[in-house]
């Protein structure tokens, strides 16, 4: 079936790691996605973390579903091939320093005169304007500036950050998301492609700062500055990890009040419900203690598999503590084939997360893996723009591409 997005050219011009991953989301769902990267160095994922048999599993993941060309854009001559590429393109996706594309001759403002509906993404660390708009960033100083690291921990323990990239695949998803609203805007009762495109300006520290809810409000309306908690909440409880008799751990939450009153009968003491702080999350996430004690000692007395048995009977939320073993293991993860089998030329069959989310007329799918650097410059450079096999010889004779 056709992809949702058919029809859509994106050229990916962006590195580690929001940019790349809003390009492989809307590559997934059909975009033709074309990525740019240096003729020497390469897309610097293609060196971060583990490989295998030379092939790197990040790039596997992130290269997914784009074609893959090499093209010096602080070239004159590669930024003219550039522009003749963006010429025809939807969307640009960038994550250069505030200021460079616009040294490199290749400014929103003047790609649009030739090609006035082309979207620009351009995803930075502190976005393209105030104090800091010039200082290097990745999404760790996000995960720090937002609020995030400040709220999670233990109580009297440091900060935390996350060990994986949270803020740039919360922003990765953000650009996405945006990247389609400019596209409705631009084609939305007209003839695909013929409207206004425009510039998203998108900073990695303020995607989090929505994601953590009513930090701001409260702030701002009863001055209060959320503390850490460790896995407890500030409005409800229980809500925490548990461990079982055999080692392992659940987590529980009790968000809604009458999953709260279900978990206490369960665990056997109902008498609580009764109690006048009960019946509101955060005057019962002032007893904690208590609630904790009774759900914890039930859990320590059973089983994993008891415990989410009971659980599960008595309609109350539980869920594992997985490890990616257990991801792949776990049958409803299976039946959702949220992890895919896809085959790369080099490993064979590989497991990675498939698409996000599925539609039915329009399903999404994974048609290759992350291909080798420059794979694609005859059939982008050469079939695509017309340049003949003596313009692509010199070109790469010149480390233009």
């Amino acid at each position: 079936m056709p992809g949702a997005l058919n029809g859509i050219t994106v050229v990916d011009a962006s590195t580690l790691f929001a940019g790349p991953l809003a390009a492989t989301i809307l590559g997934d769902y059909g975009a033709e996605v074309i990525k740019i990267e240096h003729p020497v160095k390469g897309d610097p994922a293609r060196g971060h973390g583990p490989a295998k048999d030379g092939v790197p599993l990040w790039w596997t993941m992130l290269g997914r579903n784009k074609q893959t060309v090499t093209l010096d854009l602080g070239r004159p001559a590669g930024a003219a091939l550039a522009r003749r590429l963006l010429a025809e393109a939807d969307v640009l996706i960038e994550n250069f320093r505030p200021g460079t594309l616009e040294r490199w001759g290749l400014a929103p403002d003047s790609l649009q005169e030739h090609n006035p509906g082309l979207v620009v993404a351009r995803v930075t660390a502190f976005g393209q304007h105030g104090p800091y708009r010039d200082r290097p960033g990745f999404g760790t100083l996000a995960e720090a500036m937002s609020g995030f690291a400040a709220i999670t921990g233990q109580p009297d323990a440091p900060p935390t950050l996350p060990p994986f990239g949270l803020a740039d695949g919360i922003a990765a998803l953000t650009c996405a998301q945006a990247v389609m609203t400019a596209l409705y805007h631009r084609d939305a009762g007209r003839p695909a492609g013929t409207g206004p495109g425009q510039v998203i300006d998108l900073a990695i520290i303020e995607p989090l700062v929505t994601v953590l809810g009513m930090q701001a409000m409260a702030y701002d309306q009863l001055g209060t500055v959320q503390q850490r908690s460790g896995n407890r909440s500030v409005n409800n409880a229980p809500r925490n990890t548990y461990r079982t008799r055999d080692g392992r751990w659940v987590a529980i939450s009790t968000s809604a009040q009458a999953i709260a009153e279900r978990v206490l009968r369960l665990v056997g003491h109902p008498e609580v419900i009764d109690e006048p702080w009960f019946a509101n999350g955060v005057t019962r996430a002032q007893h904690a203690d208590e609630l904790d004690g009774y759900v914890g000692g039930w859990v320590a007395e059973r089983d994993l598999a008891e415990v989410v048995a009971e659980f599960e009977a008595a309609q109350a939320a539980v869920a594992p503590i997985y490890d990616i073993a257990d991801v792949f293991a776990d049958p409803q993860y299976q039946a959702l084939d949220t992890v895919t089998t896809v085959e790369d030329p080099v490993l064979g069959p590989l497991r990675m997360p498939n698409v996000l989310y599925r539609m039915s007329a329009t399903p999404g799918a994974i048609a290759w893996t992350g291909r080798p650097r420059g794979a694609d410059n005859q059939s982008v450079y050469g079939d695509r723009l017309g340049l003949s096999a003596d313009e692509l010889a010199d070109l790469q004779s010149r480390g233009v591409i």
